[in-house]
């Protein structure tokens, strides 16, 4: 299937949504993230990015990860930045994403978003901007989403949480090249609740544990993607 031909699902959902956070709040000033920006460029000058790799963006789950204790050898990029939010991905899409054209993108962010009062709605169109921006400069790029996880720390948000994760569920079904990774049902206990002992002691973070589950379901779905890719390939 032709790139232009898979974009237009998802395409036409974005028309059909809210503007999110890139329209709706104040813009981020750009001092905020100096530093972690200055960071990924060093990076970046003493490794040169190399295209056609897997690439990790998003929030402090992501900066977190030790990819290379997960996935020892695979070469896997961290550019997650705390605190930051799906917006935050697209503003700073250029010096974060752009420069390492992935073939893999594993994103996990919209827990800052929808803590920071954005809606579901808005949540999800923010998703829908950063896969637009991201397949019109790497048209074949696969994006695996890391759903919102409950947490101990922001329970009190789990409504809003699932509907932002039902609403972008929707989107990475309209488009082949998205896939949607359920990584919260896990962290919860038999009563129905996250279960503590996936979290560090600020009820956010996740622990050694918390990981090791995400760190399952992510190697799982690379892998399985990686399959697929290499039967594309030969057919």
């Amino acid at each position: 299937m032709a790139a232009a031909a898979r974009c237009l699902p998802l395409l036409a959902l974005l028309l059909l949504l809210p503007s999110g956070s890139i329209g709706g709040q104040e813009p981020v000033a750009a001092e905020k993230w100096a530093d972690e920006m200055r960071a990924f460029e060093q990076a970046d000058g003493a490794t040169p990015p190399r295209s056609g790799g897997v690439l990790f963006v998003g929030s402090s789950s992501i900066r977190l990860w030790d990819l290379e204790r997960a996935f020892p050898g695979c070469g896997f990029v961290n550019r997650g930045f705390g605190g930051s939010t799906l917006a935050d991905s697209i503003r700073w899409f250029d010096r974060v994403i752009r420069p390492h054209a992935p073939a893999l993108i594993v994103v996990y962010a919209g827990d800052n978003d929808i803590a920071n009062g954005l809606t579901p709605a808005e949540t999800a169109a923010d998703f829908a901007r950063l896969v637009a921006l991201t397949h019109r400069h790497v048209p074949d790029a696969r994006i695996v989403y890391l759903t919102i996880k409950p947490s101990v720390a922001r329970w009190s948000m789990i409504d809003r949480q699932r509907e932002a994760n039902r609403r972008i569920e929707g989107l990475c079904a309209a488009d082949e090249r998205l896939r949607y990774l359920d990584v919260g049902a896990c962290l919860l206990s038999d009563e129905g609740r996250p279960d503590p002992s996936f979290f560090v002691e600020d009820g956010l973070h996740l622990s050694d544990r918390g990981y090791a589950l995400w760190n399952e379901r992510v190697r799982e779905v690379i892998r399985e993607l990686d399959a697929s890719r290499l039967r594309s390939e030969t057919r």
